[in-house]
Parts: C-alpha cells; sequence; structure tokens
C-alpha cells in the first residue's frame, strides 16, 4: 500500500520555497549568457552540486550502493535529468526566459500522465483529464503567439527555443516516473540526486565542448550566478525536491507547482525586460489552469465541496 501522503502545511511550505527558486532559475542563467554559456553554466553547477552532495553523503556516513541494481534505474534517470537540462540550456538560446519557465513547468502534466499509467494511486480523475486538455489546448494557443510576432526577425529561432524548452517539461515529468516506479523510490533523496548530477555533469560538458559552448569569463555575477545555481538550485533545492517525491503524492506535490512559471515570468519581465505576448499570456493562462486542475485536483476537490455546501438550500 503507497504510504505517501496528501499535501499537508510542511509540504505546503516547502513546495512555496522550492517554487520560488526556481522560478529564479532561468532568469540568471539568461542573465549570464553573455558571459558563459547556458549549457556550460549548468554543467559546471551539476559538478559542484554532486561535490556538495558526496560531501554530505560523507558527514551523513552513507555512500552509493549498487549490489541492489538500482544503478541502472539511476543511469537512466540521470539520462532524462541531462536531456531535460540540455534542452533547457539551448532553449534558452533561442528564446526569452519567460518562455522558457512556462513551458518546462508543463513538467507535472508529463508526470501525472505517466503514473496514471503505472502507479494505482495516481490513477487520473475525469477533472483532472480536463486540466490535460486545457493545459495542452494552452500550449497551441502559447505556440500560435510566438508564431504570429512577424515584427521580430528571429521568430523561428523562438519557435524552436519555445519547443526545446517543451521538451524539458517532458523529460523533466518523465524524470519523476522513473524515480516514482523503480528502485530509486526506497533510496535516500542524496542517492538518487547524486546518480543524477553526475550523469549530467559528464554529458552536458561533453556537449558544451563538442559545440565550443565554452564561453567563461569570470565576472562577479558569473559567479554569483554560478553558486547560486550550484548550492541553491541543484543541491539544496533540488534535494529538498527529492526527498517530498518519498514522502508525498508525486501529482499532488504540483497543487504549488503553477507558481513557479509565474514567478518566472514576473521575474523575466522585471529583471531582464522581457516582454510578455497578450496571446501568450492567455495560453499560459491556459497551460496553469489544468497544472492547477490536475497536481492541485484534491485542493480544488475541496474547494467545490466547499462551495457546493455553501450554496445548498437553507432551512427557515
Amino acid at each position: 500500500m503507497d504510504s505517501r501522503l496528501p499535501l499537508d502545511t510542511r509540504a505546503t511550505v516547502l513546495m512555496l520555497v522550492f517554487c520560488l527558486v526556481l522560478g529564479m532559475q532561468q532568469i540568471t542563467i539568461k542573465a549570464t549568457a553573455d558571459d558563459i554559456s547556458p549549457v556550460l553554466q549548468i554543467a559546471l553547477r551539476s559538478g559542484i552540486s554532486a561535490l556538495l552532495v558526496g560531501l554530505f553523503m560523507q558527514l551523513r556516513g552513507t555512500r552509493l550502493t549498487f549490489s541492489d541494481g538500482s544503478w541502472k534505474a539511476g543511469l537512466l534517470a540521470g539520462a532524462l535529468f541531462a536531456t531535460e537540462y540540455l534542452l533547457m540550456g539551448e532553449s534558452l538560446r533561442h528564446t526569452s526566459a519567460s518562455h522558457v519557465v512556462i513551458f518546462m513547468y508543463t513538467a507535472p502534466l508529463f508526470a501525472a500522465l505517466g503514473l496514471h499509467f503505472t502507479v494505482a494511486s495516481e490513477r487520473l480523475a475525469p477533472l483532472q483529464w480536463l486540466g490535460i486538455l486545457l493545459a495542452f489546448g494552452g500550449i497551441a494557443i502559447a505556440f500560435l503567439g510566438s508564431a504570429t510576432q512577424t515584427d521580430q526577425p528571429d521568430v523561428l529561432s523562438m519557435l524552436w527555443g519555445d519547443t526545446l524548452a517543451l521538451l524539458a517539461g517532458a523529460a523533466w515529468g518523465m524524470t519523476t516516473v522513473i524515480l516514482r516506479t523503480t528502485r530509486l523510490s526506497r533510496l535516500p533523496a542524496t542517492h538518487t540526486l547524486m546518480y543524477q548530477l553526475v550523469v549530467a555533469f559528464v554529458v552536458l560538458m561533453i556537449f558544451a565542448i563538442w559545440q565550443g559552448q565554452t564561453t567563461f569569463n569570470p565576472t562577479p555575477e558569473v559567479w554569483a550566478s554560478l553558486a547560486f545555481q550550484s548550492v541553491v538550485v541543484s543541491f539544496a533545492s533540488l534535494l529538498l525536491w527529492f526527498w517530498l517525491l518519498q514522502h508525498y503524492l508525486a501529482s499532488r506535490l504540483g497543487a504549488f507547482s503553477f507558481l513557479t512559471p509565474l514567478f518566472g515570468a514576473a521575474f523575466g519581465a522585471w529583471l531582464l525586460n522581457e516582454p510578455i505576448e497578450p496571446r501568450f499570456l492567455l495560453g499560459a493562462l491556459f497551460v496553469l489552469t489544468g497544472i492547477v486542475l490536475v497536481s492541485g485536483y484534491t485542493t480544488v476537490q475541496q474547494a467545490l465541496a466547499y462551495l457546493k455546501h455553501r450554496a445548498g438550500p437553507k432551512t427557515t
């Protein structure tokens, strides 16, 4: 029987912090892209974070184990993790950080679809299927909004970047499915994170060198971004995420995940002066509504029941 819990107050607070931090992830990478290549920065942060996780494991007296065969799932999760961030790094070269954060955080939708067919306790209800339809309809509207920006000479580049960001979201969602349905679900969060960080470092570093994306101008902003990405985003926040996955229902953890793209889009407009096209904004609202219905199903159901009770017939 699945012992994972629905969201409680502790999980809610932790998810809010997690979403706020991740909302800044693409912004800092995009802001420093002229001085350090996005893929290189993600590769370096993965390597630094892997060292931090290794030190953390040493302090706790734990080490990776390979005898139970979990390393196979670990490598698969690591490959998906590396794919996600490779796609994200490339997408940031072609489109705005606001677009990337919206499309990437379709991940809960892909995770919910995958878990629907693999985990009995995470089957989608009719209202959640409606959320899936709304979200993917919103994606279509958002893509159409980008395509109609004829005053921009790099429309095709933006559409390519948007597509890469959406694929990154799919890779993230499938990573969640692997974490929930394999032996990794029984491993400590540090072990799961180590697999992903090491594979990501190797794959992304090779890609950066192969593609000549090795620009590194050590400005104070670059060092600050790298420290934030390595320590806060890739170490502390991801460690928190995998711990949450082990203790709470995965499809419910996304109840507040819609805040991440909201934070990201707001930060992009505020800090990077990125324009938000009206049609893209409409599509994003559809996507976020879909995420709320899918990931926050329990909360939505409770709210509807409360409203129905309040609107019920009154006795005189």
